[in-house]
């Protein structure tokens, strides 16, 4: 006797008395919450940008030392190689692993071909860890998840266009990671100027087929999809980082006091730091993690599984 095969779209049905299995949403929040949440997000850009700056604001701590020069004849220091720092951040009962990659400042040396190399090998790699864990007979329960989610690619305030490198390295970077890129240390551009040069990055970006996050699904409702396209349209996002108070109006708040006045990190007339927060914390974090296994780690998964598969035919034929 055949069995019947299991109905893709079934009828809804109101149950006539409580069950109780709406509570499986609890139970799901209790487990997430006692196991906790992990965030990898990698920082790109030249040296001197203040990435080490915007990350530390971007999450209220202090998580990584600036490399910034603080004595006139001591210079500069640099990122030499990428290193990963990790911090348990706690924040109403919820834990969050976050893992950040500072990346070496790239386009800094005389022949820069080939600068973004180490970086997208990084990244490569950590797809790689993960899927050779996953193919293992006796994997662990909870695969340790190194993969980046997010990439924060920072631009140089020149208020012209972005250079020939920069293309190259969002190109790369796009193919294998989620990029959001934003214009650092904007307060140095009047808001005329920066809205013509975040026009002009975005106009080089579409010319080049450089696709950003977010992406777009099926499964997205209107207003998902209608946020995606605020986000879009706000790219890149121009950001100023501050870890020090200044006083305004009597009240401490994060910013940059210069001879014109202050620069209110948080003041959404000055900067959109509080929507790239938004954006990265509030609204997109999980879609953020959702995406890279779904889209960048899968694309990775089914090229090896492929080549493995050709290279193991290869192997059948020479050895018949």
């Amino acid at each position: 006797m055949a069995a019947s095969a299991i109905s893709s779209h079934p009828e809804d049905i109101t149950a006539a008395s409580y069950v109780g299995f709406d509570s499986i949403t609890r139970q799901i929040e209790h487990k997430l919450l006692k196991r906790g949440f992990q965030f990898n997000v990698m920082v790109v850009g030249q040296t001197g940008l203040g990435k080490s700056t915007l990350i530390n604001t971007l999450f209220a701590s202090h998580l990584i030392d600036s490399k910034g020069r603080v004595e006139p004849d001591v210079a500069p220091r640099q990122t030499t190689e990428i290193s990963a720092l990790s911090h348990v951040i706690v924040e109403n009962g919820v834990r969050l692993k976050l893992n950040i990659i500072d990346t070496p400042g790239y386009g800094d040396n005389v022949n820069n071909e080939g600068c973004w190399d180490p970086i997208v090998k990084y990244i490569k790699d950590q797809h790689s860890a993960y899927l050779r864990k996953e193919l293992t007979a006796m994997r662990d329960r909870f695969i340790p998840d190194t993969r980046i989610h997010c990439c924060l690619f920072f631009i140089n305030p020149t208020g012209h266009t972005l250079k020939p490198i920069d293309i190259v390295v969002l190109k790369k970077l796009a193919e294998v990671v989620n990029v959001v890129p934003v214009i650092a240390k904007s307060d140095s551009l009047t808001l005329e100027e920066r809205l013509i040069f975040k026009q002009r990055i975005m106009a080089e970006l579409q010319y080049n087929q450089i696709r950003l996050y977010p992406f777009d699904a099926d499964e997205l409702d209107e207003e998902e999809l209608q946020l995606n396209e605020r986000i879009r349209d706000m790219l890149p996002f121009a950001i100023v980082g501050s870890e020090r108070n200044v006083i305004v109006d009597g009240k401490p708040v994060r910013g940059r006091k210069n001879r014109w006045g202050v620069i209110n990190v948080e003041d959404e007339r000055h900067c959109e730091f509080v929507y790239l927060r938004n954006f990265l914390t509030r609204t997109h974090l999980q879609d953020l993690i959702e995406t890279t296994a779904q889209i960048h780690y899968e694309t990775f998964r089914s090229k090896q599984l492929l080549a493995l598969k050709e290279s193991s035919a290869k192997a059948q034929q020479s050895s018949a």
